[in-house]
């Protein structure tokens, strides 16, 4: 199979955020150990974790009996192995949250013409980046994040306006700096882990933040 025929598997929560691997050998073992081929470095990852093997076409998702367990879109992995789906969402440890991008998806981005940089569909909640689908899903704070980015493209958003469009409900309790921060740089992972190459959230110190789109 080509590089661009071949799964990737991206994560967007926990260390190291943002990193993607190819999916491009027969065997690639996850876990925190410096030999595996997917290193965690999260403390609740075991040594040797899990490991996603290919068969034919197929690529399934073993637990390799680790202390913390291996979950896909919720459910435990432990006695069978898992047929991974394009848009699955794997947990190891219930710390690091890895996205398994189908071989459909990892076409080249459409950096020219209409498809070109982010666009949200709102009525389905769907974000594209270069004409592909972000999967899995934003999270809602993420989503909610990037809708108030896009309707000021180009403006200089604030915290303040931050608290009061993604938590309204915890607005009177004060949101931390950090907690802003921290979901900013999710939402950059996201974006970053299907598009390196562009910086789409700026941070404009003391003011906010401005989302350049392509």
């Amino acid at each position: 199979m080509r590089q661009q025929d071949m799964p990737m598997l991206i994560v967007y929560e926990g260390e190291p955020e943002g990193q993607r691997w190819i999916v491009d050998r027969e065997r690639m073992v996850i876990g925190r150990g410096s030999d595996c081929d997917i290193v965690l470095p999260e403390r609740p990852v075991s040594r040797h974790h899990a490991v996603i093997e290919r068969d034919g076409g197929n690529f399934y998702l073993r637990d390799l009996g680790s202390k913390n367990g291996t979950y896909v879109n919720g459910h435990e992995v432990r006695d069978r192995p898992y047929l991974l789906r394009d848009g699955d969402e794997i947990q190891i440890a219930l710390r690091v949250k890895l996205g398994f991008v189908g071989a459909d998806a990892t076409l080249p981005l459409e950096l020219e013409g209409p498809n070109r940089g982010l666009r949200v569909d709102r009525a389905a909640r769907k974000v594209f980046v270069g004409g592909h689908e972000l999967t899995p899903p934003l999270s809602v704070a993420q989503y909610r994040l990037l809708e108030l980015l896009l309707d000021h493209e180009g403006q200089v958003v604030s915290r303040d306006e931050i608290v009061h469009a993604v938590w309204p409900e915890e607005e009177e309790l004060g949101i931390s700096e950090q907690a802003i921060d921290a979901l900013v740089r999710r939402l950059r992972g996201r974006i970053a882990a299907v598009d390196p190459d562009h910086a789409y959230i700026v941070t404009v110190r003391g003011h906010g933040f401005r989302l350049e789109n392509r």
